[in-house]
């Protein structure tokens, strides 16, 4: 299958593993990537930046249409069309697109809710125009259904299969990413992170913190002598994972998570996941022998302090964790064949 594969390609990024996965499919993958093109007049200045975020890029569509227009000249023959995220294309964009070959969004944040605003703005206008929409489970459905797009197909977030392998041998993890407990992720206004970090600190769990933007935490001066550096990616990233003893799994509540991706990449890189307890993570995890879960920061000390000096269950809740995911089905290229099979079926029950 030949697919037009539209989204961010920066290589630090999620949505190339995406196209990367399809690829290992057998599939071949043509990438663009519209916000190579976008990005210098989104961020020209701040004010600017805001005002197209805010507007959900409503004052941008006459030029990303004529992008399009390119696009669909460049590849006037594909079988499918995969646009990751979205969030540029308004109506449209995707009409043309769709004149292609049948197309899916998928996309891994919260369109429908309200952390972002009116970012989304002009995808919430498109989605009656795609073929089918690819959403998390159990968040969105309704939603997207009541926007306008009825042909839905559930998928939870992913590992992927090559980028988040774990090390052969923990000899080959280099220094800088051991770690007793470790937290990877950036810090969001609102979310409470550095709160639940500090709080686990003073409980004398041993921290470490890689990620972007802890300098802007109020608590940066608490927090600092736990952070041991900017975001990592790739097999920095599985270092991180790998290397450590426990690592935390925070959610963004802002974007009404109930599962992030950390909650598959971390057991499937060979960590041990230590994570916030929901309906979902109990219905994926085995309490305690598959992943730890917590509700509070005291019980997440208490769980972290205890398994410290147990290598013998760490060892084992690492193995059954990285078991479970295998099991699940819920790497890049499960999904990928998932999503493209639903596509094309629902495409060929609307033309019947």
């Amino acid at each position: 299958m030949r697919i037009l594969f539209i989204g961010n390609s920066q290589p630090t990024l999620n949505a190339m593993l995406k196209a990367e996965a399809m690829t290992r499919l057998g599939h071949e993958v043509v990438v663009e990537d519209p916000y190579s093109e976008f990005r210098p007049k989104i961020s020209r200045s701040r004010i600017k930046s805001a005002l197209h975020y805010r507007s959900g890029y409503r004052f941008m569509q006459r030029q990303i249409e004529a992008w399009v227009r390119q696009i669909t000249a460049l590849h006037p023959s594909v079988d499918a069309v995969w646009v990751e995220g979205g969030e540029l294309f308004g109506p449209g964009c995707v009409k043309q697109l769709a004149q292609l070959a049948p197309i899916v969004l998928s996309t891994p944040d919260d369109p429908t809710g309200s952390r972002d605003g009116g970012r989304f703005g002009s995808l919430k206008r498109a989605l009656p125009y795609y073929t089918a929409c690819s959403v998390r489970v159990e968040k969105n459905r309704n939603e997207f259904i009541k926007l306008g797009c009825s042909n839905i197909i559930p998928v939870h977030m992913t590992y992927d299969e090559v980028a988040h392998r774990p090390f052969d041998s923990l000899d080959q993890i280099p220094s800088q990413f051991r770690s007793d407990v470790a937290f990877v992720g950036t810090w969001i206004p609102g979310e409470n992170r550095d709160q639940f970090l500090r709080r686990l600190a003073q409980l004398g769990v041993p921290l470490s913190i890689w990620g972007d933007a802890w300098q802007k935490s109020p608590l940066w001066s608490e927090l600092q002598t736990h952070w041991r550096g900017p975001s990592v990616w790739r097999r920095d990233y599985v270092s991180a994972i790998q290397g450590s003893k426990i690592m935390i799994g925070m959610l963004s509540h802002q974007n009404r998570d109930q599962h992030t991706k950390r909650s598959f990449e971390v057991p499937y890189a060979g960590g041990l996941l230590c994570a916030e307890r929901t309906a979902e993570h109990q219905k994926l995890f085995r309490e305690g022998q598959d992943a730890l879960l917590w509700s509070t920061a005291e019980e997440c000390a208490e769980l972290c302090l205890q398994i410290l000096n147990d290598e013998e269950r760490r060892h084992a809740i690492r193995s059954n964790g990285m078991e479970r995911v295998r099991q699940l089905g819920v790497g890049n290229e499960p999904m990928c064949d998932k999503v493209l099979n639903a596509l094309l079926a629902h495409a060929a029950s609307n033309t019947s």
